[in-house]
C-alpha cells in the first residue's frame, strides 16, 4: 500500500508539471492533455480575416436581421413603444421602432420600480393565450409538464427541484417576478430571455396564470353567459 500511495503521488506531481495550472503565462508552448477547446477557429474582434474580400473580421448584421429578446412594434405592444414614451434615452438600432435592453420599463424588467409588478402589460386575448401554451410546450413542460405541476420528462430521470406552478409560493408570486424568472433563470433554470421575446415571455406568465386558475377556479369566476353553457347535473 505504501508503493501504491508514493506511486500515485509521483504520477500526480508528473502530471502537474507537464500540464501546468490552467491559465498560467509562459513563453513555452504548454503541453495540453484536455484542451477543453480553448482553440477554435473564431474571428476575433478588431482582427482582420482573410477570408472576406475587404479584409475585415467583424462583419455588420445581415440587412433585417434583429436580436433575439426584442420586439418590434407591429408585433404587439413591445419595447419601442414603451420606451418611446418612458425612456427617450434608450439606445435603439438601426432598425427603425427597435429599442434595447436598458429600457427600465415594467414591459421590459417585470419591475415598478424597486418592487416588482403585478398585471400582464400587453392585450390578453385568445391569440396570445396560444402563442403562450405554444411557448410553454416548447420550453417549459419539458421540465414543469403540461399542466405545470413539475412533472415533466427531466423529472423522470431523477432532476429534483423543478418547480410546481401551483405551488402557493408561485400562486401568490406577481406577474413581474415570474416574469423575471423566464427572463433570467433561477436556481437550476436556465434564463430564456435570448430565446423568447418579450411578448413570449409575457405570453407565458399568462398561459401560467390560466393553468393556475384551472386548477383553482370556481363557477362563480365564470360569467353569467358562460355558466349556462355548464352541463346541469
Amino acid at each position: 500500500m505504501r508503493y501504491f500511495l508514493l506511486f500515485f503521488f509521483a504520477a500526480v506531481v508528473g502530471v502537474v508539471l507537464i500540464a501546468g495550472p490552467q491559465g498560467k503565462r509562459s513563453p513555452n508552448r504548454p503541453f495540453e492533455i484536455f484542451p477543453d477547446m480553448d482553440h477554435q477557429p473564431k474571428v476575433k474582434a478588431q482582427s482582420p480575416s482573410r477570408f472576406f474580400a475587404d479584409g475585415v473580421g467583424p462583419r455588420l448584421p445581415i440587412a433585417g436581421t434583429v436580436p433575439m429578446g426584442y420586439d418590434f412594434p407591429a408585433a404587439g405592444p413591445g419595447l419601442a413603444r414603451i420606451a418611446g414614451a418612458e425612456n427617450p434615452g434608450a439606445a435603439r438600432s438601426s432598425h427603425p421602432g427597435l429599442s434595447f435592453g436598458n429600457d427600465p420599463s415594467y414591459l421590459a424588467t417585470g419591475k415598478m420600480g424597486d418592487n416588482w409588478g403585478d398585471g400582464i402589460p400587453v392585450e390578453v386575448n385568445a391569440k396570445l393565450m396560444e402563442l403562450g401554451r405554444d411557448k410553454f410546450t416548447i420550453y417549459c413542460a419539458v421540465c414543469h409538464g403540461v399542466t405545470g405541476h413539475g412533472n415533466g420528462v427531466t423529472s423522470k430521470y431523477g432532476w429534483n427541484g423543478i418547480a410546481n406552478y401551483h405551488d402557493e409560493r408561485i400562486v401568490g408570486q406577481p406577474d413581474g417576478e415570474l416574469y423575471n424568472t423566464i427572463t433570467h433563470g433561477k436556481n437550476t433554470m436556465y434564463g430564456y430571455g435570448a430565446n423568447l421575446s418579450v411578448t413570449d415571455r409575457w405570453a407565458i406568465v399568462a398561459y401560467v396564470r390560466a393553468l393556475q386558475k384551472a386548477q383553482r377556479g370556481a363557477v362563480a369566476d365564470l360569467t353569467p353567459e358562460q355558466r349556462a353553457t355548464l352541463p346541469t347535473q
